[in-house]
């Protein structure tokens, strides 16, 4: 049989525009073929850098190839996310994204370089953290109504501590100013280590923090814990009211992190990264490790967790604007 040049031609372009249509859905349907960058805009350590590395585990073992965590620390997380933001939407460098970066920086930096809502698209939240509200021994108070109470009558004498200018302890503490109609003065730190460390020095009245660095000295007698910023009281402080059973509803201060892809990420690709984080999730090793490093699992998928960081980022805004916090 005799084929002439049309025919070949004609299959030629056949094969062609077949591989053409074929081939993302083959690479997506093979997702992951090589390693896969996790990026943590922070130093190790912390519960972002944790998350990455329990995630990491986890994927990996799931996926069969190796997800590799990339710390990028820096400008308040603004060279990490400004890295993925960035990168090729392809799946292979994700961002672990910090709940007092994603969507209080935007409010913080006049040009961050990188948009929470544009630059990324929502793959799956992994895991919250509450914080706890604690004061010095030597302050007379016992529960949060009469901290209210003697900072009321005491107007601009309370001061607290925070790990820094914008950070989640110096919004989260000035949430609470507003919340309770209080005034109290911000001494800003170094990091978190220092400002308990002055705390327990009675250097400073109040600090809010996660509950691992605040339960052996609440334990100890050596600060007292008021209430949970958070809707549930947490496993290893059963015996600290939320804010609400204290006598303040609304004041929840709880950190979250999540898994966020370049913008323009495949489909296919983000489901199968969201739905191999459920199952990770889902696992007792993971609640344990988690509830262990003073935080809990929390699933979220890619349309609800779109939807709740828009609507973190509005709220969060609210706080930040009242209390006039920037960082030029």
């Amino acid at each position: 049989m005799t084929i002439d040049r049309r025919h070949v031609l004609s299959l030629g372009c056949l094969i062609l525009g077949s591989s053409i249509f074929t081939t993302p859905a083959v690479a997506q349907e093979s997702y992951p073929n090589r390693p896969v960058n996790i990026v943590v805009p922070s130093a190790p350590g912390g519960t972002t850098d944790f998350t990455a590395r329990l995630l990491a585990e986890n994927l990996t073992r799931a996926l069969g190839q190796n997800f590799v965590v990339e710390n990028i620390g820096g400008g308040a997380g603004n060279i990490g996310n400004t890295k993925v933001a960035t990168a090729n939407p392809d799946g292979y460098t994700l961002l672990l994204s910090y709940s007092g970066y994603h969507v209080g920086n935007p409010h913080l930096f006049k040009s961050p370089g990188w948009d929470p809502l544009k630059s990324f698209q929502p793959v799956a939240l992994a895991i919250k953290a509450p914080h706890v509200v604690i004061v010095r021994k030597g302050l007379p108070v016992t529960d949060l109504k009469s901290l209210i109470a003697y900072a009321k009558a005491n107007p601009g004498k309370l001061n607290y501590a925070s790990s820094g200018p914008g950070s989640i302890q110096h919004i989260g503490t000035e949430q609470l100013k507003q919340l309770a109609g209080i005034d109290m003065q911000h001494i800003p730190y170094r990091g978190a280590g220092p400002a308990l460390q002055d705390l327990l020095g009675e250097k400073v009245d109040l600090f809010i923090t996660t509950p691992p660095s605040a339960v052996g000295h609440v334990q100890a007698g050596t600060v007292k814990a008021l209430a949970m910023a958070a809707a549930e009281r947490h496993p290893n402080m059963k015996d600290v009211p939320t804010a609400a059973e204290a006598g303040l509803p609304g004041f929840e201060l709880v950190a979250w992190f999540a898994l966020y892809a370049p913008a323009g990420t495949p489909k296919a690709v983000v489901d199968r990264l969201a739905k191999a984080t459920e199952a990770a999730v889902a696992s007792p090793e993971f609640a344990q490790k988690a509830i262990a490093n003073g935080a809990y699992p929390a699933f979220m998928g890619p349309d609800q967790l779109a939807a709740f960081t828009k609507t973190e980022l509005e709220f969060w805004g609210k706080v930040i604007s009242s209390a006039k916090i920037k960082i030029e």
